[in-house]
């Protein structure tokens, strides 16, 4: 068995597509992992969500920001943005079935074999691998409870708090755990949050870095494989953090990581993912296999 992991789908299909094809990928014995932001800005977002729902039974899937949002426009159909790909969605026939499945992806998930986690946006440097999943557990209730999703739709945007409280209570304490799973990039050595910066490192604001920097971050030691933070180009220099959003959807590529042996390959994703696409290696020399640091 091969477990696959890859970056931002974003409705892109033909490049995942194209990158299963190349590691000869069968839902019979293989995994494919997926960073979240499974839909929307891309051109087959419908088609996308349809793929990964006949073979959920070899998925791991974790959820992004705009998978979220594809949820919350479901309650209640002004969420839509004029930028979002997500009516066709909304309007099929099995709409009902496909974000049924969906609302019930976890926000975090962790490989203790391989000792790897799968998130889309990060973890934050406060907090231990058992402590977030024990948040992310508290909003993947709230996504599966009918009593409590809507509420959660409802108050799930929204930049504040800014940092977590274990004293925090209700939608304003399930909006900051979802915040930092699908939302963050940078923050400050105690977990605050800087939602607004969106560029590379290097754009850090005063006082902050990215997630992943910190040296005194609880989750030393544990490998994780994140998307959401196109800018990054794929770049990563932490031992043990794998960045996989490579910008598919922005004219850039899709990234597949061999989770066992660190072999990326990407598939170059021309005008959005509408033309033909052909698959070639990232850099010549392979990154470290995740069992090597």
């Amino acid at each position: 068995m091969s477990v696959y992991a890859v970056g931002d789908l974003q409705g892109c299909l033909q490049p995942l597509k194209c990158l299963l094809e190349r590691v000869a990928f069968d839902p019979a014995k293989d995994k494919l992992w997926l960073v979240g932001d499974l839909v929307n800005r891309g051109p087959e977002s419908l088609e996308t969500l349809r793929f990964l729902y006949r073979i959920r039974e070899s998925l791991v899937c974790v959820l992004g920001n705009h998978d979220l949002h594809l949820l919350a426009a479901a309650h209640n159909i002004e969420r839509l943005k004029k930028g979002d790909t997500l009516r066709e969605i909304l309007q099929a026939p099995d709409c009902d079935e496909l974000l049924s499945w969906l609302r019930r992806q976890p926000l975090l998930h962790h490989d203790a074999e391989r000792n790897v986690a799968l998130v889309h946006a990060g973890i934050p440097p406060q907090w231990s691998l058992k402590k977030a999943l024990k948040c992310a557990s508290e909003v993947e209730h709230a996504l599966r409870d009918d009593n409590l999703l809507g509420p959660f739709l409802d108050g799930m945007y929204g930049n504040e708090p800014a940092k977590w409280d274990n004293e925090l209570t209700g939608v304003a304490r399930l909006r900051v755990i979802t915040n930092y799973f699908t939302r963050m990039r940078f923050c400050t050595r105690d977990g605050k949050l800087d939602l607004k910066s969106k560029e590379g490192v290097g754009s850090a604001p005063p006082g902050y870095a990215p997630w992943f920097s910190y040296k005194e971050r609880k989750t030393q030691g544990l490998k994780i494989i994140f998307g959401h933070w196109a800018a990054l180009e794929g770049n990563c220099k932490e031992p043990g953090i794998f960045a996989l959003d490579t910008g598919c959807v922005w004219g850039g590529a899709m990234t597949l990581l061999n989770v066992d042996s660190g072999q990326r390959l990407s598939c170059d994703c021309d005008d959005l993912g509408l033309a033909a696409h052909s698959a070639t290696p990232l850099p010549e020399q392979p990154s470290p296999p995740l069992g090597a640091v």
